[in-house]
């Protein structure tokens, strides 16, 4: 019995001896295979395990309107980039890419040229915004050296609300790289128009970091350390929601394009500034794609052109204040001077028309302005000459620039002989005086700087500085943010200001002025129309006129008159009339006052609303353009 049991055990221990040599066996073979065979396999994914230091996009900061309604905000989505050094066949990687996700190979391939000089570790975003079943179908294939990256992306209003307001983002460039505009490193998104662009310094964030130990794969193992990014700051603007969506209202009820500047002509505060046709700047804010950016830029339209600081127009009647003002100030006239409009008059051996072909009779400088009469700036002109209109019209802001805190402004002109003589034609001749005299001729005007004007005649010559900044948020609390000082203080007689004034109330509120659809019951608008011709009589029946020779449409403003708060221009373009443009007006003001007045805002207004009836008097075509 007892041997029996001996053997068992022995017959055991001989079995286990066996399962243990075995398995030696096992681990000796393996040990041999991982280190001699498979050596430099292993050997390579030790050293691919190795830190990567990612970045952590910021989210910009987020834009207000003047009572704190949001109008810029951040969204999250998600990219697609590649990292180089994962990757060992680039090319098969685009290609497989591009097939997964439908991404267009050349540019995919094009972007990673430009970045080739980076750091190979950096990513290098391929596809911006990328819809969830294209991470499904790279995730599927899993291709080395391809991830997935949130991103905080801008948020901008819908329906183009203030694009040239808003401006855009977008990848920093070479050229800003190079010029260190930013001080950024590649991959960056910055600003690249309007706010955006001009107060980037404070909208953009501090970018966090991971570090983090990945594999051979580029999937991530272990995170090391991580700093999170830093929001970029709030700004607070002096734009008014409700006020810009009215002036925006009134463009798209028109079916006009043209631009908008809303000042408060107290200290320069911009509350609306419209550019149309405008663009959406959601398209850029996730990488705008080549087919849109191009159908932008070859636009005729040029939605891209920022209307109210870029373009340059005559002014028309608008400018004939100016003419007025420079006329009692230099002692030619006073506001009682009379002279007789017959429906036009000679000088200089050329008949120059007035808008009314029977003449506006006896007119002193208020009734003058009120019905808009040519033949009496005709002579005021004449008897200035071209440098004492350009020295007031400059002193009240046209032909200079406007210096408001938006980029890429530029400069009207208002002629003088100093002017003519660097052209190709040094003399200035008389004659010219005499259509400069009603803003025609070589006169031409940014609309900021009509909106500028306007502000300077209502306010009793302040040059107040528009700007858009209002206040920035310092981490606890919004820290107001100065405002520019006024550019200069015009001596101006107020008497004799006053009469301008005088005549610009006549224009809205008199039966006979030209502006009166601006007219508000009880708000005492002042205003002056003005439409200015796009090509010469002669030119336009030659051409039979398009729709892209039709005349401007001008009408600045500020009310109410003996202490105004809201003053600007509404330019209409190819907008036929005059009328068009107090048409959108009124809408503007209506809002300011109703919200002033804590009334219900008016409803968007109507095309048929908008639009002028062609039977009133006021729309009937004048021989030279202009009301």
């Amino acid at each position: 019995m007892m041997s029996e049991d001996r053997r068992s055990l022995t017959v055991r221990l001989s079995w286990l001896q066996y399962i243990i040599a075995v398995l030696f066996s096992a681990l000796a073979i393996a040990f041999w295979v991982f280190q001699i065979v498979q050596h430099q396999k292993f050997s390579q994914m030790a050293e691919e395990n190795h830190l990567r230091r990612l970045p952590l996009p910021a989210p910009r900061g987020v834009l207000f309107d003047r009572n704190g309604k949001v109008l810029v905000d951040n969204r999250s989505t998600f990219n697609i980039a590649l990292v180089r050094e994962q990757t060992r066949n680039l090319d098969e990687t685009l290609r497989q890419l591009a097939r997964a996700t439908g991404a267009d190979e050349a540019t995919m391939r094009e972007t990673v040229n430009r970045r080739r000089r980076e750091p190979s570790y950096r990513p290098i975003v391929l596809i911006d915004n990328a819809m969830p079943e294209q991470w499904f179908a790279v995730a599927a294939r899993n291709l080395p050296g391809i991830i997935y990256q949130p991103v905080p992306t801008r948020k901008y209003p819908s329906s183009e609300l203030a694009a040239h307001v808003f401006g855009y983002v977008g990848e920093v460039t070479e050229a800003q790289l190079a010029s260190n505009e930013y001080g950024v490193e590649p991959g960056a998104v910055v600003g690249h128009a309007g706010v955006e662009k001009a107060l980037n310094k404070y909208l953009m964030g501090k970018d966090g970091t991971k570090e983090v130990i990945v594999n051979s794969l580029g999937r991530e193992i272990n995170v090391m350390r991580e700093e999170a990014p830093t929001e970029g700051r709030g700004v607070q603007l002096t734009i008014d929601a409700d006020v810009q969506r009215a002036a925006e209202d009134g463009f798209t009820a028109s079916t006009f394009n043209g631009a908008a500047v809303v000042l408060d002509p107290r200290n320069g505060e911009v509350l609306a500034f419209t550019s149309r046709p405008a663009y959406d700047p959601n398209a850029f804010a996730a990488g705008i794609d080549r087919a849109t950016w191009g159908a932008l830029n070859t636009d005729e339209l040029k939605p891209l052109q920022n209307r109210a600081l870029q373009g340059r127009y005559s002014p028309g009647s608008t400018f004939k204040m100016a003419v007025g003002l420079a006329g009692l100030e230099e002692g030619i006239i006073t506001p009682s001077t009379t002279f007789f409009c017959p429906g036009g008059q000679s000088f200089y051996g050329r008949f120059f028309k007035c808008h009314k072909k029977e003449g506006h009779g006896t007119v002193d400088l208020r009734k003058a302005i009120e019905q808009s009469c040519d033949v009496y700036f005709y002579n005021v002109g004449n008897m200035l000459g071209v440098d004492r209109i350009n020295k007031w019209a400059t002193l009240f802001g046209l032909g200079v620039k406007s210096n408001i805190d938006l980029p890429n402004e530029v400069t009207g002109l208002v002629p003088s002989t100093a002017w003519k003589k660097t052209t190709r034609e040094p003399k200035w001749y008389a004659g010219e005086t005499i259509s400069v005299a009603i803003g025609q001729g070589q006169v031409s005007v940014t609309p900021i700087s009509l909106a500028v004007y306007a502000a300077t005649l209502g306010n009793g010559g302040v040059r107040i500085t528009p700007h858009i900044l209002r206040s920035i948020y310092e981490g606890t609390e919004w820290k107001p943010v100065p405002a520019p000082g006024p550019q200069s203080v015009v001596e101006v007689t107020p008497e004799k200001l006053q009469a301008i004034r005088d005549g610009m109330w006549n224009v809205v509120n008199s039966p006979s002025g030209t502006g009166r659809r601006a007219r508000i019951d009880g708000k005492d608008v002042c205003g002056k129309t003005g439409t200015a011709q796009v090509i010469s009589n002669q030119g336009r029946l030659a051409a039979r006129t398009t729709k892209n020779l039709r005349d401007h449409g001008w009408f600045v403003f500020f009310a109410p008159r003996d202490n105004p708060e809201i003053a600007g221009v509404v330019f209409a373009e190819h907008g036929v009339h005059s009328a068009n443009a107090a048409q959108i007006t009124r809408h503007i003001l209506d809002t300011y006052f109703a919200k002033k007045d804590g009334l219900p805002l008016p409803p968007p207004p109507t095309t048929e609303q908008m639009r002028l009836d062609l039977t009133d008097p006021m729309a009937r075509r004048a021989p030279i353009g202009e009301n």
